[in-house]
């Protein structure tokens, strides 16, 4: 082959280097190279083209390639073409098969600036929507989040993806999933929902458009593809409080079976204003407490009671929002105005020796602001603190047991005692009792539900009970309604019992047990 055609083929490209292919190998290259001074002839001339092309170029480059027929000329192609000293430079490709120079390929490279970058990991798969949850969580723990935040999650949709054949399919989705993957938070937070359906995490400043990105890579492969995209933001509130609503929206649409992008943007902002609620409740101290016993089985007087938080009413439990607030991250504060709210109350006239129970989430364990906060709060009470208990609640985890622990033993040298609350019902309560050191155990209210008609809860709780009393752990059976049930704790040895048997939530502490020589509500202690 002469350098006449070499030269038209060149100058029929336009580019700023010329390379010719045999099969996928270069034979010739000449121009002006990826760094000034270095020849392509003299670099790439015998190598194979695949071997100073970046990772994320190579499928994309050698299928435009393979695809050539004489007289074609292909699509460009958007690469990173190495330097050899660990750098990568841009360009565009494109080929071309003349058909007086076939079976030789004619390649053109035009770089895209004069920008040097290091060389481009191979990009990481898009994860499944469980893998995004965990990315989102993972999050947490590195502290990679914008700052600030302005958190998005974008919905991309391309109908007909899914319904391409291999060959095309294969190219253009791994060229679109490369797309969103490096356009989603620190190149690693995208998703696939489905087929045709994908997910990704962004700064919500980055205002690329992903539908017109996607339209030229479909088009890089010969492909019409339309898509569709919806984003669903977060307010510029703290990151850590963004990436947790995000992964709590997120969440329940998943478990709903939601993936459209305009749904989950409507949970989304549900779930904002919730949270936006919640911190106003908790400002505002806008909740009140209801006071339920705790009385002793033996004697049915009143041990102690336990405050309970209502939103909007006496008899409206705050379940769902105290799980909101504990995915969230926003329960410490709620836990602290609980404890504010009844130590204020146990100092009033009228209290008098009454003795409470406080819940704390586990969450609320994870530092010592809690702690530090209770101890502050009764530093000008010790009266108080001898008739203060915290309940550790397991309907979060606690992140650090041993350090929880620490934490605990601080409230319990000061005083105030500690209950670990609901035991049984979750899959860390034998750590708990195994890393906790506590005063009360107080069981889930399945046991006195299923005891006398489920064999294993019999076994179960017959141990347990044995448990901590070699531990000299004192224990509370919660939701006893009838005196069969009160009956059957008491018999398995159980301290105390707590339920509509004996006195149901009231805005003050009201003795239900029998009068005896005691004064009404009076404790003479803990034991």
């Amino acid at each position: 082959m002469n350098m006449k055609s070499r030269l038209l083929g060149m100058a029929f490209a336009a580019s700023d280097v010329l390379l010719e292919l045999d099969g996928e190998s270069v034979t010739f290259a000449i121009g002006a190279g990826p760094v000034p001074g270095v020849d392509p002839g003299a670099a790439w001339s015998g190598q194979p083209l695949e071997s100073f092309l970046g990772d994320a170029s190579r499928a994309r480059v050698m299928s435009a390639v393979r695809a050539l027929s004489p007289g074609v000329r292909s699509a460009p192609v958007d690469v990173e073409i190495l330097t050899g000293d660990g750098r990568a430079r841009k360009a565009v490709l494109r080929a071309f098969l003349l058909p007086d120079l076939a079976p030789f390929v004619s390649c053109a490279v035009a770089w895209q600036g004069v920008a040097y970058q290091a060389v481009a990991p191979q990009t990481e798969p898009l994860l499944d929507a469980r893998g995004l949850l965990k990315r989102l969580s993972g999050l947490l723990g590195t502290g990679a989040v914008p700052n600030p935040p302005g958190l998005s999650v974008d919905f991309v949709e391309i109908p007909g993806l899914d319904a391409l054949d291999d060959d095309a399919h294969r190219n253009a989705a791994q060229r679109i999933e490369a797309c969103l993957q490096s356009a989603s938070l620190n190149g690693a937070s995208a998703a696939k929902l489905a087929p045709d359906r994908f997910a990704l995490m962004r700064n919500s400043t980055d205002v690329v458009d992903l539908t017109v990105e996607i339209r030229a890579l479909g088009a890089a492969e010969g492909l019409d593809l339309s898509a569709q995209a919806s984003r669903a933001d977060i307010g510029a509130v703290e990151a850590a409080v963004a990436v947790r609503t995000l992964r709590l929206a997120l969440s329940e649409c998943l478990k709903d079976g939601v993936t459209a992008g305009d749904r989950f943007a409507e949970r989304l902002r549900r779930t904002v204003e919730n949270a936006d609620r919640f911190r106003g409740i908790v400002r505002t101290r806008d909740f009140t407490l209801a006071w339920q016993p705790i009385v002793s089985l033996d004697t049915r007087l009143v041990h102690h009671f336990e405050a309970l938080s209502r939103f909007g009413g006496a008899h409206q439990a705050p379940t769902g929002p105290i799980a909101m607030a504990e995915e969230l991250g926003l329960i410490e504060d709620f836990d602290l105005a609980v404890a504010e709210k009844a130590v204020s109350q146990m100092r009033k006239p009228g209290f008098g020796l009454v003795k409470a129970a406080i819940n704390v989430s586990g969450v609320s364990l994870g530092d010592d602001r809690y702690v530090e906060g209770l101890l502050r709060m009764t530093a000008a009470a010790p009266e108080v603190r001898k008739r203060l208990m915290v309940e550790v609640t397991e309907t979060a985890s606690v992140p650090d047991l041993p350090a929880a622990n620490r934490r605990l033993q601080a409230l319990r040298e000061a005083d105030i005692r500690v209950c670990l609350d609901d035991y049984g019902v979750g899959a860390a309560s034998l750590d708990y009792l195994r890393q906790l050191s506590v005063d009360l155990l107080k069981l889930d209210g399945v046991f006195a539900r299923e005891h006398q008609a489920d064999p294993k809860v019999q076994a179960l709780a017959s141990h347990l009970l044995n448990l901590c009393q070699e531990l000299k752990i004192q224990t509370v059976a919660e939701m006893i309604e009838t005196e069969e049930q009160a009956a059957a704790m008491k018999a398995l040895g159980v301290d105390f019992g707590q339920g509509w048997l004996f006195g149901r939530p009231a805005e003050t502490p009201v003795v239900a047990a029998p009068v005896t020589n005691r004064r009404r509500g009076e404790v003479v202690g803990w034991g």
